[in-house]
């Protein structure tokens, strides 16, 4: 076997040298040959490049210095890209981060299904094909008191698949007040462009009345909608129309009325101290024809969109080509099953849905927190940051409640040194945090890196880690 420690002044060693060693020997082992070698090869030609620049690194090619490089490229290699973090942002319900943390009961259903083969289209008492919807579709019905339901990926899709269904070619009727813009640059106008409807606004951005839609109505008129405003207010000058008097409208005219809740929520979110979110049972009651809404936000499940309502509305849905292109894995209803199962016991909601519970925690809990992880976090930092507990406002997310604030506590981490260099040393120590095993992320405010404590759960594991912490 190679020695580690040999030096070569005039050239690095070989590939074949490097794949005696025996780091090298072992790292093939765990990663397999092929790609080992190619880790290799890429290392040494990095030396290479650097030793014709004239870098002092390539000018050192000790053994140890290459098996350090090729051991770090396959470690970073190794590590998948879609990974677990620690949401320390203040917004729990983070739409980069992956919104609401599954419960475990959902957990164990995905990992159940994906063991073999599952009764995802197989009615197991009829032993035929079935319907994926079957597993949730009852449930769905009796937590809404909708008379059917389907579900799609996305609450975006289910907005898509119910205008491509029930207005293709025709005109829907929305507020001007209401043609939102969700994240990553969707507009409800261009949705509807794409589901091969037109838009007929009515009304102005601030004030909209019922003689808007009544003059609007035509005989070209597919259904008349409503968008929740759930991720802005518009204050001050206002008027709008409440879903009774829009239902009772279409249904004077034999049109669909249909509600856009974006969130929604199955309970009354005050019980928990949280501000009302409209409830699809509300809309239903006010005698809405069709309700969409999201699984990952507020409901606490996976990225799904639901659609309840009308039977026959929903059958005619069901029927369209593109449900199927927009329907859910077995993954996906497995999770979803486990969580809308929860909601059958709404006394241990709050104690069972991870992001509810972070919702629901006091200031003064988060602070006793921050007190409890502030000595191992300084002691992790050195002399390269001071640490100190601050107050904070989180907010709910994902277009959930915009103006609302949940008073919350965390750590402001400052770089020290003076003024100068002070965004490059602060831009160090969020990288730093970043680089973790699990990475960590928070927020930049007023020169300091801010980690709002209110979702963090597994605290031993984030403790634990900071013992890898690097920051220069």
């Amino acid at each position: 076997m190679a020695h580690e420690g040999s030096f070569f002044d005039l050239r690095p060693p070989s590939v074949d040298k490097l794949l005696q060693t025996d780091r090298i020997e072992s790292a093939c082992l765990r990663y397999g040959r092929s790609l080992v070698t190619d880790a290799v090869r890429d290392v040494l030609a990095s030396f290479r490049e650097a030793r014709n620049s004239g870098s002092a690194i390539g000018q050192d090619h000790s053994i140890k210095l290459i098996v350090d490089e090729v051991e770090r490229l396959l470690s970073n290699q190794a590590q998948p890209s879609l990974r677990a973090v620690f949401n320390l942002t203040g917004t729990v319900l983070h739409t980069n981060l992956g919104r609401a943390p599954m419960p475990e009961e959902a957990i164990r259903a995905v990992a159940m299904v994906t063991r073999g083969a599952s009764n995802l289209e197989f009615d197991l008492e009829k032993g035929r094909r079935g319907d994926r919807d079957s597993h949730i579709e009852s449930l769905i019905c009796k937590l809404t008191g909708a008379e059917a339901a389907t579900v799609v990926n996305n609450n975006a899709a289910a907005v898509l698949l119910v205008l491509n269904a029930l207005a293709l070619r025709k005109e829907v009727q929305v507020s001007r007040g209401e043609l939102v813009e969700i994240g990553g640059s969707f507009r409800i106008p261009d949705i509807m462009a794409r589901a091969g409807c037109k838009l007929r606004e009515v009304g102005t951005t601030n004030r909209t009345h019922l003689k808007d839609y009544a003059e609007a109505v035509t005989a070209r008129t597919a259904l008349l909608m409503s968008v929740h405003t759930s991720n802005y207010e518009v204050t001050g000058f206002t008027a709008s129309v409440p879903q009774a008097e829009l239902a009772e409208l279409a249904h004077q005219h034999d049109l669909p009325y249909v509600v856009d809740l974006g969130s929604g929520m199955l309970v009354e979110t005050k019980q928990f101290g949280l501000p009302h979110e409209p409830t699809p049972q509300e809309a239903i009651a006010d005698g809405a024809d069709l309700v969409t809404f999201s699984g990952d936000k507020l409901l606490g499940g996976p990225q799904a969109g639901l659609i309840v309502g009308r039977a026959d509305l929903i059958a005619k849905i069901k029927k369209n080509p593109l449900k199927r292109a927009l329907r859910l894995d077995k993954m996906t209803i497995a999770a979803l099953e486990a969580v809308l199962r929860l909601y059958l016991d709404p006394d241990r909601l709050a104690e069972k849905l991870p992001s509810l519970r972070a919702l629901m925690r006091t200031r003064s809990e988060i602070c006793d927190l921050a007190n409890a992880i502030l000595p191992k976090v300084a002691a992790a930092l050195g002399a390269a940051a001071s640490v100190r507990i601050i107050e904070l406002d989180s907010q709910i997310g994902s277009g959930a409640q915009p103006t609302e604030i949940l008073p919350s506590a965390g750590l402001a981490i400052e770089p020290v040194g003076g003024k100068r260099g002070r965004g490059a040393r602060l831009k160090s120590l969020t990288s730093a945090f970043r680089s973790l095993p699990i990475p960590v992320i928070g927020r930049v405010k007023d020169n300091a890196f801010i980690l709002d404590l209110r979702c963090l759960e597994a605290c031993e594991d984030f403790l634990d880690q900071l013992e890898r912490l690097t920051v220069p």
